[in-house]
């Protein structure tokens, strides 16, 4: 009978493209504002401005001039400053506050700088765009404004924001002037407030652009309770912004609660935005509420939160079809996809995989590689996510071939000069589908192109710059390395295997991530096992006991039952082979009750075949004790 192994690897690090819809005054088709090739567009999709300009520096250059912003020692750099501020066309000063404002920033690598000051950039432009709207009718709110247009302009972001405020009190204390002229004076006092909402709002802006989210979220939630009851759009639109703001606290910053806040207010707006009346910006809403409810189901467990944003996408397409706005179907399509995976990821099954495989393929029909290049490199990547998932739960090698050519695709676009991370990203899954296919077909092919695509990985992949996709990709290269080994003579791959698995538990520690932790000492001990199996002596063998028993600190009974499970059939098994080199009854004593164990959680839930193979074990050992308890 042929001996099976039991392992996990380390799930696809995959990029799943989930896009807030864009916000503003213009139509989501046929209307986006351009911009040059170093500029930065300031109409309503400016903040999604997804143009990056180098500056004409490099990262080196680029960090040098953040670390002298933030320090305020500009005066060795100001060439390069000058040089920002001209491909930019903005002021030095502002320039200046853009460099600091990225250099605060934390855990912003060298290579990703240029993007982050693009985005800020963007924020910028689009925040002075709404302040240089602002026209109150209060004198004195009047000049705060040109002032605080003014100190924008020159960078002086924290002094634009105090005269935004002294605006907001000029019109306030003038709205409740107003009020007490009700009966003459109504629409008076109601366009104080909305002036009032507008430049809060504004200063709502600044908190963004300075990545002070929640700021920003509680200026925008204040700037819509001022909006005046006649003005329904005016505060719908104040209160998407406040979700947006809370989205990006919760996507940003690990904060669950942002995120179910910003769900809440944008159920909210689809309140105040029937579908009758506005259709499109509904559908928009719709999508923006998925992608809430999704980045939120991705963290906790369950399905119900993922149910809801499936629901949600759907929705959207009711309105968002493709012969209408075809890009925004293509983007609503894409994270219908990505929701559909990962439900499909936590149930038995492949219904949710076949749909979101069926999505991601009606996606690629508008997002074109000639049309949009990096759009369509990474649809093909979540395609051959997908497609790799199937592959896993059917029988045969069609989906993973599948996976396989996906990610081959993508890998024309997302090259490793344009977009190093993604690029690694998608090596890395290439790697475990290449991985999954070596392990199903004979010959060794497949395996040491999965170990070429690992390797590849790790080029870009370091520890010092992602550490736990590092590790991640080391512990995939320790499963293609061993399956390698078990195939081939020797043990040149199994050592290779154990230390690949051994540099990711750097990483991968029991008090940062337990499970994974407790995953990654599953297999190594696999591999450990299989070298003492090919070696004489117990040593290795008792390394993979080791192995097993710390992983099964952490993979209890109650908390993952099936990978608990599993270690524990491992476990038994190393057991038995090292109490078939031991004299005594111990070792294989103790296989048979690890056995025994496992069988009351896999019986049912296993295939027949492999819960045969572990009785199979379980009888060997009781044989050997009966044997040699005759002697």
């Amino acid at each position: 009978m042929r001996r099976r192994r039991y392992e996990v690897t380390a799930g696809i690090a995959a990029a799943l493209l989930i896009v807030l819809a864009a916000r503003g005054s213009a139509a989501v088709e046929g209307s986006s504002v351009t911009a040059t090739t170093c500029a930065v567009a300031a109409g309503r999709d400016a903040s999604h401005n997804t143009l990056t300009c180098n500056f004409g520096l490099t990262p080196e250059q680029l960090r040098e001039a953040t670390k002298a912003a933030v320090e305020g020692a500009t005066g060795p750099l100001m060439d390069r400053i000058e040089a920002i501020s001209r491909r930019l066309g903005i002021t030095s000063s502002a320039a200046q506050a853009l460099l600091r404002i990225v250099g605060e920033q934390p855990d912003v690598p060298d290579e990703r700088l240029a993007e982050v000051l693009t985005k800020v950039a963007a924020d910028y432009v689009r925040l002075k765009a709404q302040v240089a709207g602002l026209n109150p009718d209060n004198p004195t709110a009047k000049a705060l404004v040109a002032s605080a247009q003014a100190e924008i302009e020159a960078g002086h972001l924290d002094r634009g924001r105090e005269l935004l405020r002294q605006a907001t009190q000029a019109q306030l204390a003038a709205a409740e002037m107003a009020r007490q002229l009700r009966d003459q004076a109504q629409a008076a006092a109601d366009a104080q407030m909305l002036g009032a909402a507008r430049s809060m709002a504004a200063e709502g802006d600044v908190a963004q652009t300075e990545r002070r989210y929640l700021e920003a979220a509680e200026l925008y939630g204040q700037a819509a309770a001022y909006a005046p009851p006649g003005r329904l759009d005016e505060h719908s639109a104040l209160i998407e912004r406040q979700a947006g703001a809370l989205y990006s606290q919760g996507e940003e910053r690990g904060d669950n609660d942002a995120l179910r806040k910003s769900a809440d207010l944008y159920r909210n707006v689809l309140a105040e935005r029937p579908r009758e009346r506005v259709p499109l910006d509904w559908a928009m809403t719709q999508n923006d509420l998925g992608t809430a409810l999704h980045r939120l189901g991705e963290r906790e467990s369950g399905t119900a939160q993922l149910e809801q944003a499936v629901a949600a996408y759907t929705a959207a397409l009711q309105e968002r079809t493709r012969e209408r706005v075809p890009l925004a179907w293509a983007q609503t399509q894409m994270n219908l996809g990505t929701a559909l995976q990962r439900l499909g990821e936590r149930e038995s099954g492949t219904a949710q995989l076949e749909q979101a495989v069926a999505a991601f393929t009606a996606a690629l029909q508008e997002f074109t590689r000639e049309r949009v290049p990096l759009a369509w490199a990474t649809t093909q990547n979540n395609l051959g996510t997908a497609l790799h998932r199937l592959g896993e739960r059917e029988s045969g090698t069609g989906r993973l071939e599948q996976a396989v050519a996906a990610f081959t695709a993508a890998l024309q676009e997302r090259t490793r000069e344009r977009v190093p991370l993604d690029w690694a990203m998608t090596q890395n899954n290439l790697g475990t589908a290449l991985q999954r296919l070596g392990a199903r077909e004979s010959g060794t092919a497949q395996l040491e192109q999965a170990v070429a695509a690992f390797t590849a990985a790790l080029q870009e992949f370091t520890r010092e710059r992602v550490p736990l996709a590092w590790a991640t990709t080391q512990n995939n290269l320790g499963a293609a390395l061993r399956v390698l080994g078990e195939r081939e003579s020797g043990t040149g791959c199994l050592e290779q295997a154990v230390a690949a698995y051994t540099a990711a538990l750097e990483e991968f520690t029991r008090a940062r991530v337990p499970l994974a932790w407790a995953m990654t000492q599953n297999n190594l001990g696999v591999a450990l096992r299989v070298l003492g199996e090919r070696e004489s002596g117990t040593g290795r063998l008792e390394q993979a006991v080791a192995a097993f028993t710390a992983a099964l600190q952490e993979r209890t009974r109650e908390r993952v039952p099936l990978d608990w499970a599993m270690t524990q059939v491992n476990l038994g098994t190393a057991l038995l082979r090292l109490g078939e080199r031991e004299s005594g009854t111990g070792r294989l004593e103790q296989a048979v009750a690890v056995f025994d164990a496992s069988l009351s959680v896999i019986a049912a839930v296993w295939p027949p075949e492999w819960v045969a193979d572990v009785r199979a074990r379980r009888a060997k050992a009781q044989a050997e004790i009966r044997r040699r308890q005759k002697k």
